[in-house]
């Protein structure tokens, strides 16, 4: 009788029970997955919206002490200070959330100059992540 019960308790999972698990965990994954993806887009989009309300305070700092904006061959890189004395208006310049420079443009298309980012495609226009987020449309992207 003890060689029977050992027998039964050696005896792993049987296929249909592991199988069972797998399709609840495919289904589970199926379910939250495109949650969890959206919420990573729509925190990138935040980013970007910070980081350019961050860049316009900045130029318009710089406007205030040089009596105009960077020139757009000039750049945001303007805006760093190179540690010899000079004003910097922010640390360094930060990346998109996409890895991408920001685009700086004066005088602006939208307005007196344009900050933007091409989005999560890297390149003009698009729609959702892929969309332009510039300091002319930060309210309106979602």
């Amino acid at each position: 009788m003890n060689t029977v019960n050992t027998r039964k308790s050696q005896q792993g999972f049987t296929l249909i029970e592991i199988m069972v698990v797998v399709v609840i965990i495919g289904m589970l994954v199926t379910l939250i997955l495109p949650k969890v993806l959206d919420r990573q887009d729509q925190a990138a989009l935040i980013k970007a919206k910070a980081d350019i309300h961050s860049l316009s305070s900045a130029v318009k700092l710089y406007k205030l002490d040089n009596f105009k904006y960077p020139a757009t061959s000039d750049g945001l890189k303007s805006l760093v200070g190179s540690g010899s004395g000079s004003k910097g208006y922010i640390e360094r310049l930060p990346k998109d959330p996409w890895g991408q420079d920001y685009q700086y443009q004066y005088p602006g298309q939208h307005m007196d100059f344009d900050i933007w980012s091409f989005g999560a495609d890297g390149q003009s226009g698009g729609a959702n992540e892929n969309q332009d987020v510039g300091n002319w449309n930060i309210d309106e992207v979602k």
